[in-house]
C-alpha cells in the first residue's frame, strides 16, 4: 500500500477523529487556507451579483414587464455560460497552469463586472453578466481540481469539500445579504439623495465592490498561492490500476499523445468521455448525478404549488425550504462520518436511491408535518450524495483529467437542473387540481404530486443502476456494511479476516497456518498475521521487562500488542482487499486471562474493542478440544475447562460469526475440518472466494458447551 504501514495507521486514526479535528488538520495547511478565504470573497461577489445586478436592472427600465423578468434575466444570463462553455473549462484547468487560469478568469470578472457601472445600459448588463459568468466557469473546474493538490493526504478532499460549501452556501450567502442590506440602508437612513451616484445610485457601489472582491481575490492566487500550480501531488490508485493495465480506449489516447493527435480541443473533450465510458466509476456517478439533479429540479420547480396543496397556509412553503436545507446541512455534515464505515461508491449510490424513496413519499404526504420530515430526508440525501460525488472526483481521479470531469459534473448538474426547473410548470398544469380527503385531512391533487412521485422514482432507479456501476465490492453484501453504519464500527475496505480460537497456541497456529495454504490456490490475496510465537515473545518480554506481575497489567499489555498486529500487519492487509488468517486473535488470550485470573468478560471485551478498532473477524474458527488434557502455562485441568467453556459461550452467544470444529484427531484431520467449514461459510456468504474443493468430512455447526 502506499505510504506503507505508517501512513495507514495515520489515516486509520484522522479518519476517527471528530469533525473538529479534520478541519483543524486541513486548515493548518496554509495554501488550502488561503484558497478557502479566496473562495469566500468570490463567493460573496457572486451572490452580490445576483442581488446587485437585479436592483441595477429594475433602475435601468421603467418598463413593468421588463421589471418583472428582472430576476429570472440575472439568472438565466449567470446560468447559460454553465451549460455551454464547461467542458472548456475543464480543459483549460487540464491543459494550462490552473494558478494562472483562476488569476485571468477573476481579472476578466472584475473588468466586465466594473464596466457595467460605467455603462448603464441594460442591454450591456446582461452582457457583460453573461462574460462574466462564462469566465467563473473557467475558474471553478481548475479551483477543483487543484484542492487535492494542497492537501497532505487524500483522504483529506471531503473535508476540504465539506469547507468549501460551508463557506460557498453557508458564511458567503450571510455576509452577502448583510453587505447588501447595509449599503442599500446608508442612503435613506442618512437621507442621502439617490442621484447623489448618478441614475444608478448605490446600485453603482455594490457592483464597484463587486469587482474589487474580484481584483483581490485574482491577486492573491497570483501572489501567495503558488502551489495552486502543482500537478498530480499525491497520484490515485486508479491512476496506478490503468498504468498497469490500461484499456484500448487509453491505448488508443497514448499513442495520439505520442503522435501529436487529439491534442485539440476536440481531441481532449474526446479523451474525457472515453475516460467516462470506460470508468465504471465515474460512469456510475455521472448516471446517479442525473437522476439526482433531475428530482432536485422536479422539486425546485413544484415547490411553490406543492406547499399549496397541503392547504396549510401562505407559511408552509417557508417551513418547507427552511427543512430541505436544514437537511441539506446534516446530510453535508455526516457524510463524512458515514463515510467511515460505508465506502463512498455505495455511500452515493444508496444516498440516492433514498432520496428517491422519501421523494416519493414527499409526494404522497397527506399532511405538513410528514412533509417537513420527508423532505429533510431528501436534502440531507442530496447533500451527502452532492459531497460524495466531489470527494470521488477529487480523490480517485487521476489529475491530468480531474478538470474535465469536474466540469462534465457541474456542467451537467446545471444543465439538468435548468432543463427540468423549466419543464416542471409545463407538466404541472397538465393535471387539474381537485381537493380530496384522507383520514379526515383535506388535502389538494394537482400536478405537483405526479411529477414529484415520477422524479423519485426516477432518481431511485438511477440510483440503482449508479450503485451497480460504482460498487467496487460486488462479493461482499451491502447489508453487511449498513449493520456497521448502524452500529457505529468502522467500516472494512474489501478484505475478510479469519481467525481460529482455540485453548492451545500449538493447534491454533498449525490450523492457520494450513488454512492460510489452502485459502491461496483462491482467487485472493492471502495474509497469515505476524508470526504468532514472535508475538508470544514479545509479550513475554514486555510483560517480565517491566516487572508485569497483576493480571490487569497483562490484559494491557496482551491489547498493546493485538493493537500492534491490527495496525502493523491486519488493517492494511484488509484494506489492500486481501483475506487475512490470524490465530488467537483476541478471543483465546481473554479468555485465558479471565478463565485463569479471574477478570471480568465485559471488560476483556470492552479493552479488546478500543484495541482493535472494533474489528471483529468476518468468521471465526473455534478448534473444540479435550478439556481432559493439560493446557500449557495454567496450573489444572479445571483451568483449562473453563477457557474452553467460555470460548463456547462466545460462540453460542454470536453463532452467525462463529463456527465449531472438532479438534480431536491428526492435524491432517482437523485441519480437512476446518476447511469444509470456511467453505460451508463462504458458499453461503461469498460465494467464489474460497477453493472449489469436494466435501471431505463432517463438521459440527454449532457449539454444544453443555456437552463438555
Amino acid at each position: 500500500m502506499p505510504g506503507g504501514a505508517t501512513a495507514g495507521a495515520e489515516a486509520s486514526a484522522v479518519s476517527g477523529a471528530s469533525t473538529i479535528y479534520r478541519v483543524r488538520r486541513v486548515l493548518a495547511i496554509r495554501s488550502f487556507r488561503r484558497l478557502w478565504g479566496v473562495t469566500y470573497l468570490c463567493s460573496v461577489a457572486d451572490w452580490l451579483t445576483i442581488l446587485g445586478l437585479t436592483g441595477m436592472v429594475t433602475k435601468l427600465t421603467e418598463n413593468y414587464m421588463a421589471q418583472n423578468f428582472a430576476f429570472t434575466g440575472v439568472l438565466l444570463t449567470g446560468i447559460l455560460p454553465g451549460l455551454l462553455f464547461a467542458p472548456v473549462g475543464g480543459v483549460l484547468a487540464d491543459r494550462f497552469d490552473r494558478r494562472k487560469v483562476m488569476f485571468f478568469a477573476d481579472l476578466a470578472r472584475c473588468g466586465l463586472l466594473l464596466s457595467i457601472a460605467f455603462v448603464g445600459n441594460g442591454l450591456w448588463l446582461y452582457i457583460a453578466n453573461f462574460l462574466a459568468s462564462a469566465s467563473a466557469i473557467m475558474w471553478i473546474p481548475a479551483k477543483d481540481a487543484a484542492v487535492p493538490n494542497l492537501l497532505r493526504r487524500p483522504d483529506q478532499v471531503e473535508t476540504a469539500n465539506q469547507l468549501g460549501m460551508v463557506m460557498t452556501y453557508g458564511f458567503a450567502v450571510i455576509t452577502a445579504g448583510g453587505l447588501y442590506g447595509i449599503i442599500t440602508y446608508i442612503g435613506p437612513t442618512l437621507h442621502i439623495s439617490p442621484t447623489l451616484l448618478g441614475p444608478l445610485g448605490f446600485a453603482k457601489v455594490v457592483v464597484i465592490i463587486i469587482s474589487l472582491l474580484y481584483l483581490a481575490s485574482g491577486l492573491i492566487l497570483l501572489t501567495r498561492i503558488p502551489e495552486l500550480s502543482l500537478r498530480d501531488v499525491h497520484g490515485t490508485d486508479a491512476a496506478k490500476e490503468r498504468e498497469a493495465r490500461p484499456t484500448k480506449a487509453e491505448k488508443k489516447a497514448a499513442k495520439e499523445a505520442a503522435t501529436g493527435e487529439g491534442t485539440g480541443l476536440r481531441g481532449r473533450f474526446g479523451e474525457a468521455a472515453r475516460f467516462i465510458r470506460t470508468t465504471p466509476l465515474v460512469r456510475g456517478l455521472l448516471i446517479g448525478a442525473f437522476g439526482a439533479f433531475a428530482a432536485g429540479g422536479a422539486v425546485i420547480g413544484s415547490a411553490k404549488p406543492y406547499s399549496s396543496s397541503l392547504l396549510a397556509g401562505d407559511s408552509a412553503f417557508g417551513w418547507l425550504v427552511v427543512a430541505v436545507f436544514a437537511g441539506l446541512v446534516v446530510g453535508l455534515a455526516g457524510a463524512p462520518k458515514l463515510a467511515r464505515r460505508l465506502p463512498h461508491d455505495r455511500l452515493f449510490g444508496a444516498a440516492i436511491v433514498v432520496a428517491g424513496l422519501a421523494l416519493v413519499l414527499v409526494a404522497l404526504s397527506p399532511h405538513l408535518a410528514i412533509s417537513l420530515v420527508t423532505v429533510a430526508v431528501v436534502g440531507a440525501c442530496a447533500g451527502a450524495a452532492f459531497l460524495t460525488g466531489v470527494t470521488i472526483i477529487g480523490s480517485q481521479v487521476d489529475d491530468s483529467i480531474r478538470g474535465r470531469v469536474n466540469a462534465m459534473y457541474q456542467s451537467m448538474l446545471k444543465l439538468v437542473v435548468f432543463g427540468s426547473t423549466a419543464a416542471v410548470p409545463l407538466l404541472i398544469g397538465l393535471v387539474r387540481p381537485h381537493d380530496v380527503n384522507v383520514w379526515g385531512n383535506p388535502i389538494r391533487i394537482d400536478g405537483t404530486r405526479p411529477v414529484m412521485l415520477v422524479g423519485g422514482l426516477f432518481a431511485a432507479l438511477l440510483g440503482v443502476i449508479a450503485y451497480r456501476q460504482m460498487d467496487s465490492r460486488r462479493a461482499e453484501p451491502i447489508l453487511a456494511d449498513l449493520r456497521n453504519a448502524i452500529r457505529r464500527r468502522p467500516r472494512r475496505v474489501n478484505g475478510l479476516l479469519i481467525a481460529l480460537e482455540g485453548t492451545t497456541a500449538t493447534d491454533t497456529a498449525t490450523q492457520a497456518s494450513r488454512l492460510a495454504e489452502w485459502l491461496r490456490d483462491g482467487p485472493r490475496a492471502v495474509v497469515l498475521a505476524a508470526d504468532p510465537a514472535l508475538d508470544d515473545k514479545r509479550l513475554e518480554t514486555l510483560v517480565s521487562g517491566a516487572s508485569l506481575s497483576g493480571a490487569r497489567a497483562q490484559a494491557l499489555a496482551a491489547a498493546a500488542v493485538r493493537a500492534d498486529i491490527v495496525e502493523r500487519d491486519i488493517q492494511p492487509a484488509l484494506d489492500a482487499g486481501a483475506i487475512v488468517v490470524m490465530e488467537r486473535f483476541v478471543d483465546s488470550p481473554f479468555a485465558h486471562l479471565s478463565a485463569v485470573a479471574g477478570l471480568d468478560v465485559e471488560e476483556l471485551e470492552g479493552l479488546a474493542d478500543w484495541a482493535t478498532g472494533r474489528l471483529r473477524p468476518d468468521v471465526t474458527v473455534l478448534l473444540d478440544a479435550d478439556p481432559g488434557q493439560e493446557l500449557p502455562g495454567t496450573r489444572t485441568a479445571d483451568q483449562h475447562w473453563r477457557v474452553q467453556h467460555l470460548l463456547a459461550e462466545m460462540a453460542a452467544a454470536d453463532p452467525d460469526r462463529y463456527v465449531v470444529v472438532d479438534a480431536e484427531g491428526t492435524d491432517d484431520e482437523v485441519a480437512e475440518r476446518v476447511r469444509t467449514a470456511v467453505r460451508a461459510v463462504f458458499a453461503g456468504r461469498r460465494g467464489g472466494l474460497v477453493p472449489p474443493e469436494p466435501v471431505l468430512a463432517t463438521v459440527d455447526p454449532t457449539p454444544e458447551a453443555d456437552s463438555k
